[in-house]
């Protein structure tokens, strides 16, 4: 059987961070969907496919990735896609509190359903999607906090 996880997130955009996290996660599994989430209460500064073109293009690659959309509950997205992994990245102790909430309200829901927690390596630790679209949107260089093959599209 195959172990499948399901990384989801907005990526907007998809950090170093996020980077780390998936390399460190292909060993683990044998496929990995990254999950680019559409919550139509949040405002984006990439498009949901410019979202999943840049991740496709930095992946294109790699045969265990694939790169899917979902809208709605995120264990409601695993059940569809046949994963009971769902893998998050933890960059800080605020994150971990954040995370382990939405990952035991997640087993509740679903009791198949567990969470894989990675801890960001410390030099990617402060990055944060947020940030990046702070710097981007006032026309910094933000190649710093990106993955070196990543296009911005």
């Amino acid at each position: 059987m195959l172990k499948t996880a399901l990384f989801p997130g907005s990526f907007d955009p998809f950090t170093l961070g996020h980077q780390d996290i998936v390399r460190r996660a292909l060993p683990l599994f044998d496929e990995l969907i990254i999950g680019v989430g559409e919550n139509i209460d949040k405002s984006y500064l990439f498009s949901l496919e410019k979202r999943m073109a840049m991740i496709r293009n930095l992946y294109v690659q790699e045969p265990k990735i694939s790169v899917q959309s979902y809208s709605g509950l995120t264990i409601d997205f695993a059940k569809e896609v046949g994963t009971d992994f769902l893998l998050r990245g933890i960059r800080n102790p605020s994150d971990f509190e954040f995370e382990k909430s939405i990952a035991q309200a997640n087993r509740q829901m679903n009791p198949s359903l567990d969470t894989v927690f990675l801890l960001t390596t410390a030099r990617y630790a402060y990055i944060s999607s947020s940030i990046v679209r702070d710097v981007i949107r006032h026309g910094g260089n933000a190649s710093v906090f990106l993955p070196e093959n990543l296009i911005l599209l």
